[in-house]
């Protein structure tokens, strides 16, 4: 669930804007499958922050696990709207990489190590791979709420 009703306002707002415009590398479908993801997993709230020309951020919170604010961070990166990727990152210690599929990035969110999976256009299969991610990352959460 969003974190209120703003923030579900903004986040269709965005979404509105973009479905209207261009999507030329695929990857509107995949936010919004990862989106309704987010959404499917009990306890979850998430909040959405834009920042036209950088990023437009799903952020999954678990309110539960009082160890660190963000389970999970699906970044809409907008240098180009017109070819938007998305970037989604979790805490390095939340989740395996068993394919090494992500990216480590040290100290990458909120000063903690992060993986991050960046994808370019619609592929299906990458898109099941970071869902089971995301999965992965909320039952980390509720086991150390």
């Amino acid at each position: 669930m969003y974190a209120d009703a703003a923030t579900e306002t903004a986040a269709n707002a965005f979404i509105a804007e973009w479905t209207a415009g261009e999507d030329a590398t695929g990857v509107l479908p995949v936010f919004l499958a990862l989106r309704d993801h987010l959404h499917a997993h009990e306890g979850a709230v998430v909040e959405f922050v834009s920042r036209p020309g950088v990023s437009h951020s799903l952020r999954g919170t678990y309110p539960g696990w009082a160890a660190r604010q963000l389970a999970v961070l699906v970044d809409v990166v907008d240098d180009d709207p017109a070819a938007r990727w998305l970037s989604v990152c979790f805490h390095d210690d939340s989740l395996t990489d068993p394919e090494e599929r992500g990216d480590w990035i040290p100290t990458g969110l909120n000063g903690n190590d992060a993986r991050c999976f960046n994808l370019e256009d619609g592929d299906e299969d990458f898109m099941q791979y970071v869902k089971e991610r995301i999965s992965e990352a909320f039952a980390h959460c509720r086991a150390n709420a």
